[in-house]
């Protein structure tokens, strides 16, 4: 159901328009008798009860709620193309958009909808909070009143995640605490932006406005997707299970810069029949911070030579995101192993760049 926001404006001042859905998460719940829960209609009654999201300095907005509201965790692919539409469907009738979510799964979201929204011309702020708005000391507030000044900026044609005081590119981001109200953090591309005294932009930093790219790239399907983390003593037998049919695409969390265990002959075999099988194995760092170098040790080359692909700098959520929109689209395997080297929207930084 859409909402309109409530409030009088001076009819002189034309302020931006902002479209905001709200997915669920923690910003709008209430508490129930077994803890907090989404509420239908709760969200919007707080935010026209408070004076300040009436105000003549916010841009104006419309909040549209999804009818089944969701705990993060529960997220699906599916539930990215559902949001991704309703951006497209709205792209022409707002200046910028907001999406409300969870916290848990935010970062598998902002990245999904950057890969999904290839065309975008206007911000889209992913951002919720880790105290609901009910409470009366909450991070809530301010989270949304810095997403409403980002999303009516007139020259980001980003997919940004704000919390805190950081503004992030979307398919940088990484939860990095579970409690702390900075809870995100981009470790291999600088915030774009942040929140101090004022909303301050870095605009070198962001991205150039796309041409001739269509804004919606759909999943058509839904792929086989999963991600798996190497730890000493794991065995070929596990490695085996996960690469089974019908899986398509992996992205295999290694050590450092792309190491992985070699003295198991197995485990190198397993991974060579499901690459050749046409599987698509992206190998993502354990490392909050820097890049998959294959070549550099022994212990890399054997994964590449088994038709692992490094992934550079990606994040795993947006290695995990990338490869399911491209699988999705119907890719063929070839093609997918080449782009997901190529910098499609911000989210890794190309070799000799970095």
């Amino acid at each position: 159901m859409s909402m309109p926001r409530a409030g009088q404006r001076d009819p002189s001042i034309q302020p931006a328009r902002v479209y905001m859905i709200y997915t669920g998460g923690t910003i709008g719940m209430r508490q129930l008798g077994d803890g907090y829960a989404p509420a239908p209609g709760y969200l919007v009654d707080q935010l026209n009860s408070m004076p300040e999201f009436n105000s003549d300095l916010l841009p104006s907005f419309d909040v549209h709620e999804y009818e089944s509201l969701l705990d993060s965790s529960n997220m699906l692919p599916s539930d990215w193309l559902t949001i991704a539409s309703d951006i497209a469907s709205q792209h022409d009738n707002y200046d910028g958009f907001i999406v409300l979510h969870g916290t848990d799964t935010m970062a598998y979201t902002s990245s999904a909808l950057a890969f999904l929204l290839p065309g975008l011309k206007k911000p889209v702020v992913v951002t919720g909070s880790q105290i609901p708005l009910c409470e009366v000391r909450n991070d809530a507030r301010e989270n949304l009143i810095t997403s409403l000044m980002v999303a009516s900026q007139p020259d980001l044609p980003e997919v940004c995640l704000s919390f805190g005081e950081r503004i992030l590119r979307g398919c940088r981001a990484v939860k990095v605490s579970a409690d702390r109200l900075n809870a995100f953090d981009s470790p291999n591309y600088p915030q774009i932006g942040r929140a101090a005294i004022a909303v301050e932009m870095s605009q070198e930093l962001v991205r150039k406005v796309p041409t001739d790219v269509e804004l919606i790239a759909p999943i058509t399907r839904a792929p086989a997707v999963a991600a798996l983390r190497l730890f000493p003593g794991i065995t070929h037998q596990l490695i085996r299970n996960v690469l089974q049919p019908p899986l398509q695409g992996l992205v295999l969390e290694t050590y450092g810069v792309g190491n992985g265990p070699d003295r198991d002959a197995e485990i190198l075999m397993a991974i060579r029949e499901a690459t050749d099988a046409g599987v698509v194995v992206v190998a993502c760092s354990q490392c909050l911070q820097g890049r998959v170098r294959l070549g550099v040790y022994e212990t890399g080359s054997a994964l590449a030579q088994a038709g692992v692909i490094a992934g550079a700098d990606l994040t795993p959520e947006a290695a995990l995101t990338k490869l399911t929109v491209l699988l999705g689209r119907g890719l063929e395997p070839p093609e997918i192993r080449e782009l997901m080297q190529v910098d499609l929207v911000g989210e890794l930084t190309p070799a000799g760049r970095d």
